[in-house]
């Protein structure tokens, strides 16, 4: 479980070829290692990883190709990675809870600055559009944001200075591709109004 606080920003340093997806190994000069330990869950755009293997500012983890298929970030070295280590029980929750289980991939159709903030918007897949509503939650690459806007598929967010320079925001561009998970709530009060015949 994650908070969707990014806590550093890594960069893709390795892909190794498996029998069955890939080892990737990601590089960060700003993630807290002390604690990390072999099987720990790290969110890295997203996308919640198992640690197989780490060293002093590395860590390595298996992806499927499931994984693979169905995320964006993880298929050209150099990439930038958006960073969170596994919630601990009794830290603070600043953002919304995030399982790091990528819904799917959105495009961005809009990044443009405003001063020195930027409005990012995002066209969603077809079938995301109903969890997306105007004030709530999404994480995007791993962060927890606040949409402003909804038409439809598409939905923007407005990005602050402070979260463009701590995460790989910054390194976007029109056209580009980022990992959405909408807001498990939403899901779960389909679910419920599914079962009780609710329409």
């Amino acid at each position: 479980m994650f908070s969707g606080i990014v806590q550093a920003i890594g960069q893709l340093q390795s892909i190794t070829p498996r029998a069955a997806g890939v080892r990737l190994t990601i590089q960060s000069d700003t993630l807290d290692f002390s604690d990390v330990q072999l099987g720990d869950s790290i969110a890295c755009n997203g996308v919640c990883l198992t640690v197989v293997d780490f060293s002093k500012n590395t860590f390595s983890v298996d992806a499927s190709p499931e994984t693979i298929s169905c995320t964006t970030g993880f298929k050209e070295i150099g990439t930038l990675l958006n960073l969170e280590k596994a919630l601990k029980i009794n830290e603070r929750l600043g953002g919304h809870i995030v399982t790091g289980h990528v819904d799917g991939q959105g495009k961005v159709i809009d990044f443009t600055a405003i001063g020195d903030n930027r409005r990012l918007g995002i066209c969603a897949p077809e079938n995301l559009a109903k969890y997306i509503a105007k004030k709530g939650s999404i994480t995007v690459n791993g962060v927890s944001l606040t949409i402003n806007e909804v038409e439809h598929c598409h939905f923007s967010i407005h990005l602050i200075a402070h979260t463009l320079k701590n995460t790989m925001f910054h390194a976007l561009k029109e056209g580009d591709f980022v990992n959405l998970e909408v807001d498990i709530i939403a899901r779960y009060c389909e679910r419920l109004l599914n079962e009780s015949g609710i329409k």
